[in-house]
This record gives structure tokens, sequence and C-alpha cells, in this order.
């Protein structure tokens, strides 16, 4: 039986590398000395295989492309270094597990051997994302087989989900490996920084490291997709495969290190794998667990997406329903995954029977047909989570003074045009910004004058 080592995290700026650095190393002096240290690590476990992810390998956006040819080269010559180069086995048999394991799960695979590579205009190689952490490990004496792969523009949760699948495959193996994520921060931490400056790409290095501290890897699989893009990240994507593999084991690592000299940031952190524990798992959750916990409206919310996903039919009202849902109220119903809003529409006034009825085609609009996000589709139905918030009548005031965001929400009108935002929502703070993103959603102008209502909530998870 094989088993999965650890999961390392390592940037891979070629300047890391001696040869190409020179007298610019002492400025990233904390990574160097960190990712030697990982790497020595690494190299006491004498494991059988490295695995590696890339965000400068194969990148399809639908599907992961792994390297299936018999070996893999590369060098440093594009970063002044020709005599820094590299020659690989890959480890095929494990490759072809890890591709089978993934589609399994649904999830798309491309394998890459020398036809394939043509087909897709790829040439096999060693990119630097994968020259660099090699390069540390070879100095540390670790010199295996590779399974060489590229990161996916794909949905997170199926990003993760590859690398849970991938560490199946090393377990139903022979084979010892550690894993390598190579990936880069924020390229905007500075002016004059390679992709530009935004102050959000500070923000995303501190929250994602502080996150990694933390091993907290619900809150890495929620960070605003907004936030990311700022930052112009190169390594979130590797990072999530490589905590996949580590889902559902007690892990014990640190993050090493983080440098952001040159307007990139740098972060190296080790996670060695413990014993299994299933109620660490972010995939394997027992749906009647899972559900105990929620409230009657929300388990109807649930209930009413789920059976029309399928059966493309209705959920019936449900019989005896408890007293409290037999009146008629406003409704909106909240979808989440991973913490960041997947669905949210609802009604200001009711137009049903009754506040059940409410929820039931409420939640379907909301997961089907909020037009800022795709519908919902049924293989990330295991993922989601729902809110339910019943409106009390709305009652008009006069200024921003009489508002409270963690009270009340917020309705806007400007004759046909009319704008709501539900209270105590993640973010929103005073009244003015309530007000403006309410605007916002209205189509008024943040000048044009409009008349305000407040109301208050019941709210269910």
């Amino acid at each position: 039986m094989g088993r999965l080592l650890e999961a390392i995290f390592l940037p891979h700026p070629p300047i890391m590398v001696p040869e190409v650095g020179g007298e610019e190393l002492a400025k990233i002096s904390s990574t160097v000395a960190s990712a030697r240290e990982v790497a020595r690590e690494a190299a006491k476990l004498a494991p059988d295989v490295v695995v590696i992810i890339s965000p400068h390998g194969p990148v399809f956006r639908d599907a992961v492309g792994l390297w299936a040819t018999h070996e893999l080269k590369g060098d440093l010559s594009a970063f002044r270094a020709p005599q820094i180069r590299f020659r690989y086995t890959l480890d095929q048999e494990l490759t072809r597990d890890i591709a089978a394991a993934a589609g399994q799960e649904g999830i798309p695979v491309v394998l890459l051997d020398e036809k394939s590579s043509r087909r897709y205009g790829l040439i096999p190689e060693l990119d630097h994302g994968m020259m660099v952490p090699l390069y540390f490990l070879r100095e540390a004496g670790l010199e295996k087989p590779l399974v060489a792969m590229g990161m996916a523009f794909m949905e997170r949760e199926k990003l993760y989900a590859f690398g849970a699948a991938l560490a199946r495959a090393v377990k139903a193996s022979s084979r010892r490996a550690v894993l390598i994520a190579s990936g880069d921060l924020s390229h905007r931490l500075t002016p004059g920084a390679p992709a530009g400056y935004d102050p959000q790409g500070e923000i995303f290095d501190h929250r994602l490291k502080e996150l990694l501290a933390a091993f907290d890897v619900a809150g890495i699989l929620a960070l605003p997709e907004e936030l990311a893009e700022r930052a112009g990240e190169c390594g979130l994507r590797s990072f999530i495969m490589g905590l996949g593999a580590l889902d559902g084991h007690r892990v014990e690592g640190q993050v090493f290190s983080y440098e952001g000299p040159f307007g990139v940031g740098y972060l190296v952190a080790r996670f060695f794998l413990k014993e299994e524990d299933p109620q660490r798992s972010l995939l394997k959750k027992d749906p009647e667990r899972k559900d105990s916990g929620l409230s009657f409206p929300a388990r109807l919310a649930k209930e009413s997406l789920e059976h029309y996903l399928r059966t493309g039919r209705i959920l019936p009202v449900p019989k005896d329903l408890p007293p409290e849902m037999e009146r008629r109220a406003g409704v909106f119903v909240s979808i989440k995954k991973f913490g960041q809003l997947r669905g949210c529409i609802g009604t200001i006034s009711p137009v049903r029977s009754n506040i059940a009825e409410e929820i039931i085609y409420n939640a379907l609009s909301a997961g089907l047909e909020d037009p800022r996000f795709p519908p919902v589709r049924a293989e990330e139905l295991p993922y989601l989570e729902y809110s339910v918030d019943v409106l009390e009548e709305p009652e008009p005031v006069n200024s921003l003074e009489d508002l409270d965001p963690r009270v009340y929400g917020v309705i806007v009108s400007s004759g046909p045009r009319k704008g709501l935002l539900l209270p105590d929502l993640e973010g929103i703070d005073t009244p003015e910004e309530q007000v403006t993103i309410a605007k916002r959603k209205a189509g008024i102008g943040p000048n044009e004058p409009c008349r305000l209502a407040r109301f208050r909530v019941t709210r269910y998870r």
C-alpha cells in the first residue's frame, strides 16, 4: 500500500536559483533558506516518487493536464542559466492511476503523451514552475521519478476533489510520494510589480498566509474570487489541489516564510500527513448528519432545489407545516458554496399561499435564475449551504440615521426601480454602504434621490 507523505508549497521565481539570482539572492534569503530546509526534510523521507503541480505546466480551462510521456527535460536558459538542465523519468503507471481515480469522480483529465501534446500544440518539458522546486530537491539529494501536471481553471471544489483522488491513487499504489504544489502569490504587491500594482494584492497574500498557518482549508476555498483576481496570483489553484490531497487526515505543518521584495509574494509551507480522520474531510459528509442541524425553512429550501434537479418537478408543499410557516410573508433564500455566495433571490411581498411555498419557489430561483451566477448543477449539491430570511413588513424611514445594517435590511426605490439588501451581511458595516449597494442593485445613481424603507427579518439556517 502506498502513502502520500507530505505536501510542500513552494514558490518558483528563477531568481531563487543561485546561478540565476546572484547578488539579488540576498533579498529573498528567507525564501531560499526555507526552500532548502523543506527540501532536506523531504529527502529524509526517502519517497519513491515526487508529484509536482505547476501553474505554468499544461493548463486547461476544464480539465487537469498530466504529462504522460516517458520523460521530461528542461533548463533555465531563458533565465541566463543554461547550465541548469534536468531530465526526469515520469512514473507513467501512477500518472494513469491518478487520471483514472479522477475520472471516477467525474473530474476531466487530459493525458498528454507525444501525440496528444502535438494535437494541443504543447511541448512536453519541465517548465520553470517545476524546475525551481526541483532544483532544491536535487540539491538536497532527492531525485526520483515524477508525476507532473499543470493546474486547471476549473471550479475550486473540483480542484480540491482532484487532489483527494490523487491521494487515493497514491494510497492504492506501492509508492511513497511527496507532493509539491508550485505557485507564487500576488504579482501586484508594489508599484512597478510585474503585473502592476493593486492594494488588494497585499490583502490577499496576508489572508492566504494566515489561513494556511491555521490550516483553515474551508477558509481558503472561500477566498473571494475577485480578491484573487485583483491580486494577480498564480499559486492558489495549485495550492487547492495540494490541500485536496490532504483531505480526511490530521495534518501537522507550518508556514516557514513569506517575502515579497520584488512585488511578488513568495511563500514556503509544509504539511505532513498524520492518521486518517474522516471528520476532517470536506468531501465525505454524512448527508443525514449534515442536515440534522438545519432549521425547517433551510431544509425545505435544500430539498426544493435537490428535488427539482433530480426529478425536474417542483417539490409539493409538505403537510403538517409548523404554524409559523402557514402565514404569508416575503422570503429570501440565499445559497453559499464554500462560504461564497452562489445565489440569492426572494420576494419583498408574498406571492404564494404561505411561507413554505414561498421558500420552495424562491429556492429554485436562487439556485437556477440568479443572473449573477450560472445555474446550480447536480454535482454541486453536496457543497451548498442554505439560509432563509422571512421578511417583516417594511416601514418607511426619513434618513440614514434610522438605519442599522446589523438589525435592519433596506429597500431603496425611485419610480419603478427598487433594490433590497438584507441585514447583517458580512463586510457591510454602515448605513451608507448598505444604501449605496442597494441603489447600485436597483440601477439608481449614487447621487440620485430615493425613498428608503427598513425591515427586520427572521433568519433561518
